[in-house]
């Protein structure tokens, strides 16, 4: 991987700005580049056993002459550690280890470990500092930005959570040369869902340079990691809390969180994957109520199948049977459903993707159903 200048994407929120370092060897930085932006402080790490055993010590020594390492907390690896009892102990470690307010908690890892040490920031002292090192692609691009946290619990996914913006996000791109391959192609589907849902020649350069992202090709990866990020701050900044257009990177997000929630939040189903298998439905549907014009769906299967993605329920292994119903009833415990009202993010074309709360449940249903049942 290349040796490149770092880039540096802000995120607009006023008083609550923030940069997203984008480049190589990051993590072995950190000490330097969190004394350069919030001083000399004292940080607590949130890990999980799989980064620690890689990413840890390399963390510590940089941050040997500019914090003092307060604590730490190692979780299990996997979703399923996106839970109150996660959440507890993360807590309790960090208010043993005498964490203050002005101190600083560090998310070390993929979007779990973000999710939950940002969560534990939020509420621990009704607030303490928090800096994102995130350690997969998935979380780079995507759920490190923004400042959604939570955890899950069996009526669906992120629906216990606050958003709680980060101090800083250093996005280490080396850090990725150890992720395996299918948590890398997982995290890409984040990456082309920016193309889709708002940038059709990003989009386009995804499609002709997705292998050099997926090899990790350092110039292909820094740029896809950037643009990502660039897009997301810019909705993050018109619409911090998701009143609005925020639920645009919710596009094959509506599904996708259902599809988590029937294989139980297992490694069945990574969440890139469920998206991918989302962003393909919601393509699907976009073409079957008329908003996108033909082969749009097609055209959306195909980039994802290149890539090595699920793009059909039929691609999911779970231990129940897919049923229209009980993905309705999923997809109704999703955090945009109004008056009970479904939210869909659907397309009018690649590079166009809108909100609609117009689609009749009897259409969502009989969509799933032909779906559940399709070869295609």
């Amino acid at each position: 991987m290349s040796s490149t200048h770092p880039d540096h994407v802000r995120i607009e929120l006023g008083a609550r700005s923030y940069d997203v370092v984008v480049g190589d060897n990051l993590i072995a930085n950190a000490g330097a580049l969190i004394s350069e932006k919030i001083g000399r402080t004292k940080v607590f790490i949130v890990s999980d056993e799989n980064v620690a055993a890689v990413h840890l010590e390399n963390l510590k020594q940089s941050l040997a002459d500019d914090a003092s390492v307060r604590g730490m907390t190692i979780l299990p690896a996997g979703e399923s550690t996106k839970c109150f009892e996660s959440l507890e102990q993360a807590c309790g470690d960090v208010l043993s280890s005498g964490l203050e307010r002005g101190d600083c908690v560090i998310a070390l890892g993929g979007g779990v470990i973000g999710d939950l040490a940002g969560f534990t920031a939020a509420i621990v002292r009704r607030g303490v500092r928090y800096i994102q090192i995130p350690t997969s692609l998935l979380a780079q691009v995507d759920s490190s930005v923004g400042g959604k946290t939570g955890i899950n619990t069996k009526h669906g996914k992120n629906l216990i959570g606050s958003f709680h913006q980060p101090h800083l996000v250093l996005a280490d791109i080396a850090a990725l040369s150890t992720l395996p391959d299918r948590e890398m192609r997982a995290g890409y589907a984040e990456v082309v869902k920016y193309g889709l849902l708002g940038d059709r020649d990003f989009y386009q350069w995804l499609d002709d340079n997705a292998n050099r992202v997926l090899a990790r090709e350092g110039d292909a990866l820094k740029k896809a990691v950037r643009r990502s990020v660039e897009m997301k701050a810019k909705i993050v900044a018109r619409d911090e809390t998701e009143q609005g257009d925020r639920a645009l990177l919710n596009l094959g997000h509506t599904f996708g969180h259902a599809l988590e929630a029937w294989t139980g939040y297992s490694s069945r189903l990574l969440h890139g994957e469920g998206v991918a298998v989302g962003m393909s439905l919601a393509a699907r549907f976009s073409e079957e109520l008329g908003y996108c014009p033909p082969q749009t769906a097609a055209q959306v299967t195909a980039h994802l199948k290149k890539c090595g993605l699920p793009t059909r329920i039929q691609d999911i292994e779970a231990e129940t049977p897919a049923t229209a119903d009980h993905f309705m009833d999923l997809m109704a415990q999703d955090k945009k459903v109004k008056n009970g009202q479904l939210t869909f993010i659907l397309m009018r074309q690649i590079g166009g993707a809108f909100i609609t709360r117009d689609v009749e449940h009897s259409r969502a249903h009989a969509f799933l159903a032909k779906q559940i049942n399709s070869n295609e």
